[in-house]
């Protein structure tokens, strides 16, 4: 890995359910994508694209066709992400200048929400950004929503029900799924 990732690529590696479940699998063996596909019954697809992040992240390495869990270097980035000195939240610069200042006055320097605001114009804003930690097509159920969301804020049943009304998140009419729309 040439580059390390940021505060939020790591955020997004580590919340997703699917992503915790293979490293779950990679704790007890190394392993190939089709065992792991099988293990956990998911499609070869959705682990191939969950092992690519979980590669860019650095908590896995490829050797051959085998993934293995890097136990030393997951625990190295958990430091460098979380350890005394904070990264700044600088919004990215492919943004509008709108965004980028919505999003500059909204978010506290580690990414979370400090603010939720009332416009709907600069609420959208914060809801795109949030919505990002959701991979598309991979269904959620509410506690995993929640989980994801109050990473970034603690009003979880709020901007759940944000990201329901903008259509950044579809979810059945009982709330037993959620997803990301593609």
């Amino acid at each position: 890995m040439d580059e390390m990732p940021n505060t939020l690529d790591f955020v997004k590696a580590m919340s997703d359910a699917d992503r915790l479940r293979i490293i779950g699998v990679l704790a007890q063996h190394p392993a190939a994508i089709k065992q792991i596909a099988s293990e956990l019954e998911m499609t070869f697809r959705d682990v191939f694209n969950h092992l690519s992040y979980l590669e860019f992240a650095g908590a896995v390495r490829k050797t051959d066709d085998l993934y293995i869990l890097d136990a030393k270097a997951l625990e190295s980035l958990s430091k460098n992400q979380f350890g005394d000195e904070r990264e700044t939240y600088v919004p990215a610069p492919d943004l509008d200048e709108k965004s980028r200042k919505v999003l500059a006055a909204h978010l506290n320097s580690d990414g979370t929400i400090k603010q939720i605001p009332l416009q709907s114009a600069k609420l959208r804003v914060i809801l795109n950004y949030l919505v990002a930690a959701f991979t598309p097509g991979v269904d959620y159920t509410e506690k995993e929503v929640n989980t994801i969301i109050k990473r970034f804020h603690e009003d979880t049943a709020g901007l759940r029900r944000d990201l329901v009304d903008a259509g950044l998140l579809a979810r059945k009419s009982d709330g037993s799924k959620y997803w990301r729309p593609s």
